[in-house]
């Protein structure tokens, strides 16, 4: 049986799968922790929507972490009590850990992926269809409304040919400058 530190390797491989599962168990009761500290992305909105660069969950989340160290410790005390020696039994921790990490990042992910945003862009409104909601005087601006999914938005805006668009007419959104639509009328 291999000693160090006055501690059994299986002792050691058992400690660490209990420091895993406790850190997990940590992280279920007060929520993700460290959840900022992941490496997705930014969001940034500059009129010409930079987009989200958040990509989901990270492999270097609490819960994909824990997991892989309490199956690393696992696995390892499995191996030395098969009777393997200690680089064995690491490499094993070491497979057990990335197997179970990975399947608790896919599930994660899969999760992730079902949410739904009530985001709007304004990128996302060019081609919609919308309603005036303040008549658009000639050469001056009013205000549409749309809707884009489950949101309802209303934006300031300006006919693209200059022109005049009475109250409840139909108008088709062209483009985007800064935070004014320029619209055509539909139909």
């Amino acid at each position: 049986m291999v000693v160090i530190m006055g501690f059994s390797a299986f002792a050691i491989f058992l400690a660490i799968a209990a420091v895993g599962f406790l850190f997990l168990m940590v992280s279920f009761v007060f929520g993700e922790l460290f959840g900022h500290g992941d490496f997705g992305g930014h969001d940034a909105d500059l009129h010409g929507d930079a987009g989200d660069a958040h990509g989901g969950v990270s492999i270097f989340s609490t819960r994909v972490l824990s997991v892989f160290v309490t199956a690393f410790g696992g696995f390892g005390a499995i191996g030395i009590q098969l009777g393997y020696r200690i680089e064995t039994s690491t490499a094993l921790g070491l497979v057990g850990g990335a197997v179970f990490g990975g399947i608790i990042y896919l599930f994660a992910s899969f999760l992730y992926s079902q949410q739904a945003s009530s985001d709007v862009r304004m990128g996302d409104l060019v081609g919609n269809t919308a309603q005036v909601s303040v008549s658009i005087p000639k050469g001056g601006v009013g205000q549409v409304r749309c809707t884009l999914g489950e949101s309802v938005v209303e934006k300031i805006a300006r006919a693209e040919d200059g022109g005049e668009i009475p109250l409840h007419g139909l108008v088709r959104i062209e483009a985007v400058v800064g935070e004014t639509l320029l619209v055509r009328r539909s139909g």
